[in-house]
């Protein structure tokens, strides 16, 4: 069974995988930012720019397996020219050489099970050669052929890959090529479809995403009712009470547990829990859309992190301001870094519905006006169907006529009468039809998500963030080297004092937006 190639715009220390690529040279030099995916007992002699790994080379060899790191395995591959002798062509071989010998390394040890109950391993590797490989100055030429030799070690081995980039101007060439030569999305007919749809909605603007308890538990973050089980083990109830405990409503169950733990230690509880830590694949995905609307139920950092990471800081409502221009995202049901506003009990339910109606109707005022796109969400919370409801009553449109549907929501699994319920509100897309349902387990269903997204993500993207960054000149066909070379004197005009005027910062944005100064 093939795997897939996912782009991703990430920090690689704080996704989510099951082993991670990290590019050194002969003396096993690592720069700073991959210290903190080491042991501490590999790594010597650090200093503010980097350290070294533990351990020689023998011979020729170029990949090195990390000892001590846990479930995550750290691997070295040497992509450092010692003498300089590789240049060009011969250059990059050398180094898609080595991504390949690691590659295959990974492939080699044997994984019981993939991290957080994922249907396949999960490596990640950020674009090798790019810092001190020699290869920073041809970066395009390096996706064009590096790409290629992922997918071709995801089909030989069976394992996922995520290239994980970090600037704007990466992501957006990495997008052009694999639009270029098809990405290897292997998704149904309908699938792609809509993500077609979803893509144009996002770059025109129409798009919002509202996050459910899905999204996290791919980053080991348990859903609602794991947590009330993990909540009544603390609690020290017995196996009759914990199963009677689940025969009741989830908020009522809550409820309980908080006069027996007492409210203090039930939030402190979920703080703890739902702290910072590392994200998944989905909550990268999802962070690096054009989106700058996001509505959450869930308590973690993870997606505020995940978009931080990619230089896309959100402002968390309601205890941010806003700010024109910038991203944000709204916590409906509280965040666990302020534990006083967590609803989770029942009595907390009602008052959201008296005290926090102006949360609701931010999400209202979504439904109303973008196109919302529901990802790892059951849609069974009370208070989306509460705000549903709402919406649809002040739509006065005739029940004969066709409705404009407020959003998509992104299941799982074929549930027809689920469906028909939200009808007249959503539209719901299952990542299996029901003649797959035997064959395919929810883990592959929730990768077939993950390949959703990533899809959504390359087709969202513009295809311009790269145009005026040196690096990826090679990319360009000839009309686009010509308005290059005219949009670097602009900016050069600019850098000489005329980007002083408010129209000068606005050409100077732009030319940002189009890959100055990411080289």
């Amino acid at each position: 069974m093939s795997g897939h190639v996912f782009v991703v715009g990430a920090d690689l220390t704080r996704l989510s995988c099951d082993d991670v690529v990290i590019p050194t040279d002969r003396s096993r030099r690592v720069t700073a930012s991959w210290v903190p995916l080491l042991p501490a007992d590999a790594v010597r002699a650090e200093d503010e720019d980097g350290a070294c790994v533990a351990g020689t080379w023998r011979g020729e060899e170029r990949v090195h397996e990390v000892p001590g790191c846990g479930d995550r395995r750290a691997w070295l591959v040497d992509t450092v020219d010692r003498d300089g002798s590789r240049d060009g062509e011969r250059g990059l071989s050398w180094l898609l050489d080595g991504a390949r010998e690691v590659l295959a390394a990974v492939a080699r040890r044997e994984v019981a099970a993939p991290a957080h109950g994922r249907a396949r391993r999960l490596v990640g590797l950020p674009a090798l050669g790019t810092g001190w490989g020699g290869a920073a100055g041809q970066r395009g030429a390096l996706l064009q052929q590096l790409l290629p030799v992922l997918r071709q070690a995801a089909d030989e081995h069976g394992y996922d890959i995520a290239l994980v980039l970090r600037r704007p101007s990466d992501l957006a060439a990495a997008q052009r090529v694999r639009r270029g030569d098809g990405g290897g999305w292997r998704l149904p007919e309908a699938l792609d479809g809509l993500a077609e749809d979803l893509g144009r909605r996002a770059r025109e603007g129409e798009l919002a995403v509202f996050l459910g308890a899905g999204v996290s538990a791919a980053a080991g973050l348990p859903t609602w009712e794991q947590l009330l089980a993990e909540l009544a083990v603390r609690a020290g109830l017995d196996d009759g009470s914990r199963a009677g405990l689940s025969g009741l409503p989830p908020q009522d169950a809550a409820a309980l547990l908080a006069r027996v733990l007492g409210r203090d230690e039930l939030a402190a509880y979920v703080q703890e829990r739902f702290g910072p830590g590392s994200y998944s694949l989905a909550h990268a995905l999802v962070a690096a859309l054009p989106v700058r609307e996001f509505v959450t139920t869930n308590y973690d950092p993870l997606v505020e992190l995940a978009a931080a990471d990619i230089g896309r800081p959100m402002r968390v409502l309601p205890f941010d301001e806003p700010a024109p221009g910038v991203p944000w995202l709204l916590k409906l049901h509280g965040d666990a870094a302020h534990p006083d506003s967590v609803v989770l009990t029942r009595e907390q339910y009602l008052e959201f519905g008296d005290h926090r109606s102006a949360l609701a109707g931010v999400l209202q005022s979504l439904l109303l006006t973008r196109h919302v796109l529901f990802v790892g969400t059951s849609m069974l919370d009370d208070d989306l169907i509460r705000i549903a409801h709402q919406v649809r009553s002040v739509l006065h449109v005739p029940e004969s006529a066709d409705r404009r549907r407020s959003g998509t929501v992104l299941a799982l699994r074929e549930d027809p009468v689920r469906a028909r319920l939200w009808e007249r509100d959503v539209e719901t897309v299952a990542m299996t039809s029901a003649a797959e349902a035997a064959d395919v387990p929810p883990a592959e269903a929730a990768r077939r998500l993950e390949v959703l997204l990533d899809l959504l993500g390359c087709l969202a993207s513009r295809p311009t963030g790269y145009l005026l960054d040196p690096a990826y000149r090679g990319l360009l066909d000839e009309e686009e080297t010509a308005l290059a070379d005219a949009l670097t004197d602009a900016a050069a005009a600019l850098g000489g004092g005329a980007g002083r005027s408010w129209a000068g910062q606005e050409v100077l944005r732009l030319l940002r937006e189009l890959g100055r100064g990411d080289g």
